[in-house]
């Protein structure tokens, strides 16, 4: 992968990420579960884990490309 890709891909994947934890804030928020909760949740949570692997895999690339 260029440059440019690797930049693209980690802001679709960064993108992606941060709406997943809006939705599953918001979604928590209005089942009205406690903090803690949501919390462990979104730090559980499989799906996010494995965009946070990705992103910091597209990190290493990014830096080992300069």
């Amino acid at each position: 992968m260029d440059k440019q890709e690797l930049k693209l891909s980690k802001r679709l994947v960064s993108s992606y990420k941060k709406r997943l934890e809006k939705e599953i804030l918001e979604r928590s928020i209005k089942l009205k579960m406690p903090q803690n909760k949501f919390e462990e949740i979104i730090n559980n949570n499989n799906e996010l884990l494995n965009l946070k692997k990705a992103l910091e895999e597209l990190e290493t690339n990014t830096q080992a490309a300069n």
